[in-house]
């Protein structure tokens, strides 16, 4: 597969057999609870866009847009590390610079990591798929 410097990728739709309700914006092994999180959901019809930014500066800020436009404003963003100066102010600043409104959950380490197994260190720090579909379904209601 290719990848191209500034373009994202939509790596799961529910398109074109049902709507997407959520996009999720993540990368590396967020990405992967991202996916475990669309399976979930999916049973209790929750539909997640999820996007693979492939790189952070830049930031397919134009994809971005589209789809938070499409999903009325609901998004998601998961990162494994602090929030400042990564993907989710990437995020926010792109839809800014394209006018969007949106209601962004971040999922990020908000204190100083710790060293551990992978599986608890991703629930310790929320950016795991219990963390993502506890996110989603609130935005639902919302």
């Amino acid at each position: 597969e290719t990848f191209t410097v500034g373009k994202g990728k939509i790596v799961l739709t529910a398109l074109p057999a049902a709507e997407d309700h959520v996009t999720v914006v993540a990368a590396g092994v967020t990405l992967y609870e991202a996916f475990k999180a669309a399976e979930t959901l999916k049973a209790e019809g929750i539909n997640l866009r999820i996007i693979d930014p492939f790189t952070i500066k830049p930031i397919d800020g134009k994809l971005i847009a589209q789809s938070v436009n499409y999903t009325h404003g609901r998004l998601i963003t998961v990162e494994d590390h602090a929030p400042e100066g990564g993907l989710s102010e990437a995020v926010a600043a792109a839809l800014g610079e394209q006018g969007v409104s949106f209601n962004q959950r971040i999922l990020a380490v908000h204190e100083v990591p710790r060293s551990g197994k992978c599986d608890e260190l991703l629930a310790k720090y929320r950016i795991n798929a219990a963390a993502i579909c506890e996110e989603a379904r609130a935005l639902v209601k919302a």
